[in-house]
This record gives C-alpha cells, sequence and structure tokens, in this order.
C-alpha cells in the first residue's frame, strides 16, 4: 500500500485551518489580524448568491476584518456574513472548496491542494519522473 502523502498533508492544512476559524470565533480577530479566504465557487456544497456565482464562477476570494457576522462552524463547512456593495450576504463555504487563506499581518497563509489539482498534479509527475526521481528544484520558491 503506498502512503498518500498530499492526503496526509492537505487534511493536516485544513485542520490548521480549521483551528484558526475556531480561535477567531472564540476569541476575535485580534490587532492588525486579517483573513484572506480563496475557495472554489463551482463546489456542489457552497452556497453564495447567484449573482456571486455569476461574478465569480471559479474562485472567489473573501477577506475576514471588520465586519462579519453570523460566524459558524460546523464539521464540514463555515458559514459568515459578508457586504459586497453594501449588500449584506450570507456565506457557506465547505471546508473541501477551500484553495488557499493568508493573514497578511502574521505573514502566514497557506495553499490547500483540491483532489482535482492532485489529480492532475500526480499524473503529470509520473510523467516527468519516470525514473522515480523527484527534481526538489522545482518545488523551490522564488
Amino acid at each position: 500500500m503506498k502512503i498518500n502523502y498530499n492526503k496526509i498533508l492537505n487534511k493536516n492544512m485544513l485542520s490548521v485551518f480549521i483551528d484558526i476559524l475556531n480561535y477567531i470565533k472564540k476569541n476575535g480577530l485580534e490587532e492588525g489580524h486579517h483573513l484572506y479566504i480563496t475557495f472554489d465557487t463551482c463546489k456542489s456544497k457552497v452556497n453564495i448568491p447567484e449573482w456571486l456565482k455569476i461574478k465569480y464562477p471559479k474562485e472567489m476570494t473573501i477577506v475576514i476584518q471588520y465586519e462579519y457576522w453570523n460566524f459558524n462552524i460546523t464539521k464540514n463547512s463555515f458559514h459568515i456574513g459578508l457586504s459586497f456593495n453594501d449588500i449584506k450576504t450570507n456565506l457557506e463555504i465547505p471546508f473541501d472548496s477551500v484553495i488557499s487563506f493568508a493573514d497578511p499581518y502574521a505573514n502566514f497563509g497557506l495553499r490547500l491542494i483540491p483532489e482535482n489539482i492532485k489529480k492532475k498534479n500526480i499524473i503529470k509527475k509520473k510523467s516527468i519522473n519516470k525514473n522515480n526521481i523527484i527534481d526538489f528544484k522545482s518545488y523551490k520558491k522564488n
């Protein structure tokens, strides 16, 4: 049996994100902290108004900073109220739709790997690394 490192890593990075949301739910945002959360709007359980889906057909980034309400966390998603052009909107975002999140104040962020991207990368790696040798240069940040 092969070890699925991507699945294990993604599960743990998602746990970090959920822990951060739980911390914010309990303590609020302190000092200058704020979150940028990018998510896939195509996922079936994403619940946003139709006009936002039309405006952001593939992915959307929200900012949690000063004004938000109805912030709740469930087992599989989080719910939050935000304002877009003075239109108060409630969003339900499943955790499996989250692509990335960042807190610029803390200089921290993570990019999660959605299932469809993982499959593409695995196929790409197999075709590139025919001898099961991984070139770590391609994984380094510039």
